[in-house]
């Protein structure tokens, strides 16, 4: 079977590659059509700007100014009339004067800030979390403040799937660890789209505050499991060695003894049956 040309192998990697990378969000296009019209915006202007050449072709070179010598020591150049600016009076090699047109005004496609509502270019907020805020109105320590991953699992109920999987996936940033820099990075999500992330999964408010009562009550519930199973091993363990103890320090109790020879005894223990053999001198 006869190999297929490299020209379309390398077409269909292309499209392979091309069906395995992610969609755009909408802000970035968004972003990609307002660069695109400025691009287009600034050419329009530079080609505006350019001089064009005079109406006889390649532009006229300028003939060189004539020097006359004054006989002082001194060489002045001679200016020449070029007519005045009146077209009829200008010498043939004399170059025009073009008058273009003012640059046009560029206009921007502006954002709108959702605390304030003025419009601002990009900010922050933005750039990173994709949250329509401008930099005045950021509040990074109360209303825009930023989230572990950790925290937004265990404070508000989500998981894996919800932070990375669900459409529109949520953007974070990824920072040192502050406690110690050999441990993994931190990723920090903006809270209000976590709060939003979680009420989307809930559904309200209280439906996630009875899931965090649950929560919570089954945990108190195995801690609780817990520490009755260890009070349980320790007691065990105290009856066992009381046991061993009392077995260790059994004292006999020993009977009215009994003559066997002529110099020869014995006692019987009355709990355990030991009997001790002596002789008396």
């Amino acid at each position: 079977m006869a190999a297929a040309p490299d020209g379309a192998r390398h077409k269909d990697d292309e499209e392979k590659e091309d069906d395995e990378r992610p969609p755009l969000s909408a802000a970035a296009m968004a972003r990609m059509e307002r660069n695109r019209r400025r691009a287009l915006t600034l050419r329009q202007a530079r080609l505006a700007a350019r001089p064009y050449p005079a109406a006889g072709g390649a532009r006229a070179r300028a003939a060189p100014p004539k020097v006359v010598d004054t006989g002082g020591g001194f060489l002045l150049e001679e200016e020449e009339e070029d007519g005045g600016g009146d077209p009829q009076r200008q010498k043939p090699g004399a170059a025009e004067n073009i008058v273009h047109p003012p640059a046009p005004v560029l206009e921007f496609d502006y954002l709108i800030c959702g605390d304030c509502g003025k419009e601002f270019m990009d900010s922050y907020l933005m750039q990173h979390f994709d949250w329509a805020t401008c930099d005045n109105c950021r509040d990074p320590e109360d209303k825009h403040k930023l989230i572990t991953r950790t925290e937004a699992k265990e404070e508000y109920l989500l998981k894996d799937y919800d932070l990375d999987k669900r459409e529109p996936v949520l953007r974070f940033i990824v920072k040192k660890n502050p406690h110690n820099s050999r441990w993994g990075d931190m990723k920090l999500y903006l809270k209000l789209q976590v709060i939003k992330r979680s009420l989307e999964v809930w559904g309200s408010e209280e439906s996630l505050q009875e899931a965090r009562e649950l929560r919570l009550s089954n945990r108190e519930k195995m801690k609780q499991k817990k520490f009755d199973k260890k009070v349980k091993e320790l007691r065990r363990a105290v009856r066992s060695s009381l046991w061993k103890r009392g077995a260790s320090i059994h004292e006999h109790d020993y009977g009215p003894e009994e003559n066997i020879d002529e110099d020869t005894y014995k006692k019987t223990c009355t709990v355990c049956g030991h009997e001790l053999t002596y002789e008396k001198m």
